[in-house]
């Protein structure tokens, strides 16, 4: 079920973002590709490694980077969420913020608030519960997570009906 492997999960849903003449791009496999925005010359190309037997609820797809502070940063498919240098395309950090094996993937393009990089979880059509992360822009530390649906206890629990959390 959702295996990497089957090209028809192959999906281009990405919008490119384009800062100082320089456009950077996502797609699926975990590529991620910058540009000469005016003539498509290839500047550099990141590919992360997705294992073939990671299941996917949304198919092989990326939607997006974000640029900010001299990175280019994004989620892959397999739950890391990576930064890579702008000039050359070389990781700075990376972190992995799902579980694969419980249904959790990453499709979504990430979000800067000022200092941090938000990320959500992919996987409603497996049960999980979904989540929220945000890291360090410089670092990659994680700074905090939120579930979307808070577990009886957690703030906003009462507004949740029964086992909806789970």
């Amino acid at each position: 079920i959702g295996l990497i492997a089957n090209p028809a999960t192959f999906s281009f849903e990405a919008t490119p973002i384009v800062v100082d003449g320089v456009m950077y791009v996502s797609g699926w496999d975990g590529y991620v590709w910058a540009l000469d925005a005016a003539t498509g010359k290839l500047f550099w190309r990141y590919r992360h490694a997705i294992p073939l037997d990671v299941p996917l609820c949304c198919g092989n797809i990326n939607r997006g980077v974000a640029v900010a502070d001299g990175k280019v940063i994004f989620a892959t498919q397999d739950g890391h969420v990576v930064a890579l240098d702008a000039t050359n395309g070389k990781p700075v950090w990376e972190q992995v913020f799902v579980d694969v094996r419980a249904g959790e993937s990453a499709t979504m393009a990430p979000l800067v608030v000022k200092n941090m990089v938000l990320v959500g979880s992919s996987g409603g059509e497996y049960g999980v519960r979904g989540h929220i992360d945000a890291f360090d822009i410089a670092t990659g530390a994680r700074r905090w997570r939120r579930y979307n649906v808070p577990k009886p206890g957690e703030k906003g629990s009462e507004t949740w009906h029964g086992e909806a959390w789970q």
